[in-house]
Order: C-alpha cells, then structure tokens, then sequence
C-alpha cells in the first residue's frame, strides 16, 4: 500500500470513528431524555395516586367516622352494647384512615406537592426516628422532579441513618450552588454505608442521574454518613449559596 493509499485509509478510518462517537453521543442523550421522562412520568402517576387517595378513599373515612361519632352520641344512655359497637367501629376507622395517610405520604406526601420541598422536610424531619435538625438556604422552588428527587433521597437517608447508623442525631441542609441544589443528610453514627449493599440508594441514584445529577455516599467507618445530592434544576432568580 502506497503512502496515498495509507493516508486516505487513515483519513476514512478517522471519517468514520468520528460519526460513530457522534453516534454515540445522540444515543447516550437520547438515553438521558428517556429516563427524565420516565421519571417524570412516575412522579406524576405518585402524584395522581395521592390526589386520588386524598380525595377518594380518605374523605370518605373521614365522613364515616363522622357519622360513627354523630350515632354514638345520638345513642340512648341505656344502649351501652349498641355505643360500643359504635366506639369500636369509630376506632378501627380512624386505625384505618392513619394508615392511609402514612401511605399517602409514602406514595407522594401532600406537603411536597401543596408546600415546597422546605415544608416536606420540616415535616420529614419532625416525624424521623431520630432528632433531625434542618437548615434550608432555598428561597424558591426547584421544577417538581428536582423536589421529588431530593425529597425523596432525604427520606431514605433518614430511614437508613434510623434503622442502620446508631447516630445520635442527623442534620439535613438544602441550598443552592452554581446552579445546581445540593440537599445533604449527615449523621454522627458509625460510618461503613455502602450504596450496593440494600441500603435504597441505588434507585434514588438512578433517579438523580436520571436529571442530570449525582448521588455522592461518603461512609468511613466511625465516622458518620454523608449523603450529598446534587442536581440541576435552580429556579430563576434563586439566591446562590456559591
């Protein structure tokens, strides 16, 4: 093969590899888009199902047990078998309708989608198993699925810090950076968390690098856990911690 012939062989090669890495490079973006749709879409059925089980199946316990305490009080003084029923029934009702709300919250929880992301982790925070101390430095609303995503990584770290860290307390911070909302979780526990060992985060790390963000587990051993997210997604004309 002539020096020509070597040369325009090289040139066809480079031609080609370039197209491949554009290629490449369209499908990987075409992947990215497929996932924040997907995730978008799963955000939106959680808030379809809470809406309709706020609306639906909650209200509906709610008047129940309305009309349970309105019988048991209209009751004579002398029914006292027919008022226990009626207490008993009014107490599994109201069993019942704790339950729902718990999942509720679990599913997509009222706060995230009617307050914000600040009112969803105060609330988060109030109900952890541990003391949680929140510092939130977000002057808007990030778009819902940053929300949901944060929120949701929170929770799970809370979860694994109650059921895993033996910390004594865990501080949760929200703030936003070179256009990017970084929510961290850091608890004084024993370190050792690894993020393929069940702990949850797997799935929460595919949703945040489904929108172009990260999950970043930081776990010595004897020395805490740091979950640290950080995502795109700062509202315009959010204040920037940077």
């Amino acid at each position: 093969m002539s020096q020509l012939e070597a040369t325009a062989a090289i040139a066809e090669l480079t031609i080609e590899n370039e197209g491949l890495r554009t290629e490449l490079r369209e499908l990987i973006d075409d992947l990215r888009a497929c996932r924040r749709r997907m995730v978008e879409a799963i955000d939106a059925e959680r808030r379809r199902i809470e809406r309709d089980l706020h609306d639906g199946a909650q209200g509906r316990l709610v008047s129940l047990a309305m009309s349970l305490g309105l019988l048991e009080a209209k009751l004579p003084s002398e029914a006292d078998a027919v008022r226990s029923i009626a207490q008993d029934a009014r107490q599994a009702t109201a069993a019942a309708l704790e339950q729902l709300r718990e999942l509720s919250r679990g599913v997509y929880p009222a706060a995230l989608a009617e307050r914000g992301l600040a009112a969803a982790l105060q609330e988060l925070a109030e109900c952890a198993a541990l003391p949680a101390y929140v510092e939130l430095a977000i002057d808007a609303r990030p778009p819902a699925p940053v929300e949901a995503a944060a929120y949701f990584a929170v929770s799970e770290a809370l979860t694994n810090a109650a059921k895993h860290s033996h910390a004594s307390d865990v501080r949760i911070s929200v703030s936003y950076a070179e256009l990017l909302l970084i929510a961290e979780v850091v608890d004084d526990g024993i370190g050792g968390a690894a993020a393929g060992t069940g702990s949850g985060l797997r799935g929460l790390t595919d949703r945040v690098e489904a929108l172009g963000g990260r999950l970043i587990l930081t776990s010595p051993p004897g020395r805490g856990t740091t979950v640290r997210i950080e995502i795109p997604g700062v509202p315009r004309g959010a204040v920037s911690a940077a």
